[in-house]
């Protein structure tokens, strides 16, 4: 057997799997093979998405499910041993695996990550695969796991039996708890993105220490009603009769585990802390949901109960941990022994990215004063000063500012989804109240349709609270936009919301992150894979904080009169144009096999935190003009930056860096196996297609090539539009030769082109959609040209012609 010629699949049955069995690995339970471990990033582009390929591990070796502590990664034999050793060690850094291993079928090369095997990086014959038994105990060695706390540890998950296992930072984050709680650390933080299932992954952490009776009586805390119901009636489910929710002020100490709203265990007088009915050793664990909110801080009321329970495990999870002068979570409970961020959740494709469209009103930036001796609508004297984006709906409202705001609102709905879930965030009940009416009366219609098309959910008023679940559940089209004051809420499931308006004034880098949070749960079942922020009030200039993680997709300031909707969301697409066949490559990411472009046309969710209704004196003014104004359209560029020069000289120095000349960039075009690789190549290196191709459209009256907006953008020539370039390969009777169904092809293909440009043709996949499909099968067609490599040419050389008419 020549092992040259083996694929690594083959390397993989007939050398590793062997190795592994001799050594003791159990290949059906302590073996997974070919591991997706991520979604794959959801990709955006205009109103269509796709998924960017899945991170994939070759083996991953558990001592116990979802115990993973080793990485192999495979290569066939015309590779050296360890070439796949740096794509393994990037797979433990996720995994949280130690053991790394890269074979060619040789032998192995085992690079340790505890330092306690000997030298880092070792060379192994296929026999000297270490087994089980011995990287287990290098592992609880490494973690400072001892043989008291084993049970602990080896602890099985809970499984239903319905296939769903943790996902790969679930299991991070429970292991590194359960580790650290086996070990004796008694105060411990977890810090989890909003939507990547705190919950789910706190039961877990729960379940292994109450089955392995580390931990005997447990009490949950969270803050709202629902989160405790969502979390009894859901993921804490498998309990059972051991769980108990602590309601009407009584207690029952018979149960082990406890779920509690903070608010129904304490009160402001002693003896309405009815924590104090149980003893303080009562409970060996308390759980303490979204901990940012309270626990962290010296004099909340959680803290009472927290030290109350001192002798208890403590363990906080939070989206974003507060860290101010007055409040800290680290302080608390030490440094988190996990994080899992929002970018690195968009990454992963767990959770949604999102665009942002940033609105600037000409009275926010310029500021409002007031005439000597003015008074507003209820004749109350104006104090003379000037009023700003601060004061706005604060201490004066401008009616006709929140008229702009709801009409801009109203346009993007009607030009994209009119049904897609909204939230409006507003400064305070009066102005989410003021909003309400806003939208009510600019959207008649849809008011006569259902009156609860818009509803203001605040913690006022019954009405609007009453709606909140019909708000968050997908099934329920009403109510679609929801004003509210606030939405510091957490954890409440917002699955389908796909619009967050932002006219509140944002200053905490915690409440923004939980606001951008109501947005990133992905739904396939109700297309919901990406989100826009509509930002009146420059909240999102937060991005450029270093305390945030995540960057938009798509930053677009559109300018007086423009749309409001992204400009890459306006040009409409046709009716089959929910798929269409890709490239390897979408905005540097590679397409995982089999995706194709899906569009997203549907339904979300959360809720609100006001109080009471402010009682402040606001000065409300009705005659004062407020208008969008002219302002340029900024860019994120591929480094996460706005970009700040204008798109045509950003777009010049780009491309010169690697084309210094025409010549240069026809010799590239040319030589191109692919042209769309170059359109994706310059598109990675921050070139705004869309844009770029609508600007020199608007000269044209048609739409260009790529090919032409380049050569007139940066090297100053006269453009031609995809359909002239088609019509002169057809002056040059360039189909004569062929006949039959490959002329049928090629005239279908020059079609393609002028509708949709370069990219479709490029791809053989083409050939099974309409309207070649009609001409005959994909084989079929391949072989009117004598097979692949004749379709191939023929393809190229019709490329050739296109771009023959050269500048």
């Amino acid at each position: 057997m020549d092992k040259k010629k083996l694929t690594e699949r083959d390397i993989c049955t007939k050398y590793i799997n062997p190795a592994l069995q001799n050594a003791g690995w159990d290949m059906h339970s302590q073996v997974r093979e070919e591991v997706s471990f991520t979604a794959g990033r959801i990709i955006v582009r205009g109103r269509l998405h796709t998924r960017g390929k899945r991170r994939r591990a070759d083996y991953v070796l558990s001592y116990k499910k979802n115990l993973p502590i080793a990485i192999i990664e495979a290569k066939d034999n015309n590779h050296g041993l360890g070439d796949g050793m740096q794509q393994a060690l990037a797979y433990s850094d996720a995994l949280d695996a130690p053991f790394v291993f890269s074979s060619n079928g040789d032998g192995f090369l085992f690079h340790d990550r505890t330092g306690l095997f000997g030298q880092t990086e070792t060379t192994l014959t296929l026999d000297e695969f270490p087994s089980p038994e011995t990287l287990w105990e290098l592992y609880c060695q490494h973690k400072g796991i001892h043989q008291s706390a084993r049970q602990t540890v080896e602890q099985p998950y809970y499984d239903d039996g319905s296939g769903r296992t943790p996902r790969y930072y679930q299991t991070v984050a429970i292991n590194r708890t359960v580790e650290a709680v086996a070990r004796g650390q008694n105060r411990i933080l977890l810090v989890m993105a909003t939507g990547t299932g705190k919950t789910f992954t706190a039961f877990q952490i729960i379940w292994r220490l109450w089955k392995s009776k580390q931990k005997k009586r447990i009490l949950f805390l969270a803050d709202r009603n629902i989160l405790v119901d969502q979390t009894k009636n859901n993921d804490f489910k498998p309990f059972g009769q051991a769980m108990t929710k602590v309601t009407n002020r009584t207690v029952d100490p018979s149960y082990e585990i406890y779920l509690s709203l903070y608010q129904a265990v304490t009160g402001s007088e002693d003896e309405q802390n009815i924590y104090k009915q149980f003893s303080p050793d009562f409970f060996d664990l308390v759980v303490i949901d979204e901990c940012h909110r309270g626990s962290a801080s010296v004099d909340s009321a959680w803290r009472q109960i927290l030290d109350y329970f001192s002798a208890a495990t403590h363990i906080g999870l939070t989206a974003t941990p507060k860290e101010t002068k007055e409040v800290s979570n680290i302080d608390y409970f030490g440094e988190p022994v996990y994080t899992y961020s929002l970018k690195q959740g968009i990454e992963d494709g767990f959770l949604a990215p999102y665009k942002v469209v940033r609105i600037d009103l000409d009275r926010d930036l310029q500021g409002w004063r007031p005439s000597k001796g003015q008074t507003d609508k209820h004749g109350e004297l104006i104090d003379d000063r000037i009023y700003n984006q601060k004061d706005f709906d604060r201490t004066l409202v401008l009616e006709k500012r929140t008229q702009v705001v709801a009409q801009k609102v109203t346009e993007f709905l009607e030009q994209t989804d009119p049904y897609q879930k909204t939230i409006v965030f507003c400064e305070d009940i009066d102005h989410a109240e003021r909003m309400r009416q806003a939208l009510v009366n600019l959207n008649p219609e849809r008011v006569k349709e259902n009156r609860k098309y818009v509803m203001r959910i605040t913690g006022d008023e019954q009405e609007g609270k009453a709606e909140l679940d019909n708000f968050i559940n997908p099934e329920e089209r009403y109510p679609v936009i929801a004003t509210t004051s606030k939405l510091m809420t957490t954890g409440v499931d917002a699955q389908t919301c796909k619009l967050i308006v932002l006219d509140q004034r944002i200053q905490s880098m915690t409440e923004f992150k939980q606001i951008i949070g109501r947005g990133t749960r992905i739904n396939d079942d109700y297309n919901k894979h990406w989100f826009t922020i509509l930002d009146f009030k420059k909240a999102t200039e937060l991005f450029a904080d270093p305390a945030f993680d995540g960057d938009p997709v798509k930053v677009y300031e559109p300018k007086a009169g423009e749309s409001v909707v992204p400009d890459d969301e306006q040009e409409t697409l046709e009716p089959d144009a929910t798929e269409l066949p890709l490239s390897e490559e979408a905005e540097g990411y590679e397409i995982e096999p089999g995706e194709t472009w899906h569009r997203d046309d549907s339904q979300p969710a959360w809720p609100s935190d006001d109080q009471e209704k402010t009682k402040r004196v606001k000065y409300v003014v009705g005659d004062v003009e407020v208008s969008v104004i002219a302002e340029r359209v900024q860019y994120l560029g591929p480094d996460g930056k706005l970009i700040t020069e204008s798109l045509k000289d950003f777009t010049r120095k780009k491309v010169k860096e690697q084309y210094a000349t025409l010549t240069d960039f026809l010799k590239g075009w040319n030589q191109a196996e692919r042209k769309q690789a170059i359109i994706e190549e310059l598109a990675e290196q921050g070139v705004i297609w869309d844009d770029l191709i609508k600007d020199v459209s608007k000269k044209l009256g048609a739409e260009p090539d790529p090919f032409d907006v380049i050569c007139h953008i940066v090297y100053d020539q006269p453009p031609l539009s995809r359909k002239e370039r088609a019509e002169q390969v057809r002056k040059q009777n360039y189909f004569s030769k062929y006949e039959g169904a490959s002329k049928q092809v090629l005239d279908a293909l020059l079609d393609k082109y002028t509708d949709d440009g370069i990219e479709p043709i490029e791809d053989v996949k083409i050939l099974t959609l309409a309207p070649f499909s009609q001409i005959g099968s994909l084989m079929e067609l391949v072989d009117a040209f004598g097979g692949k490599p004749g379709y191939t040419e023929a393809v190229r050389d019709l490329e050739d012609e296109l771009y023959r008419q050269t500048p």
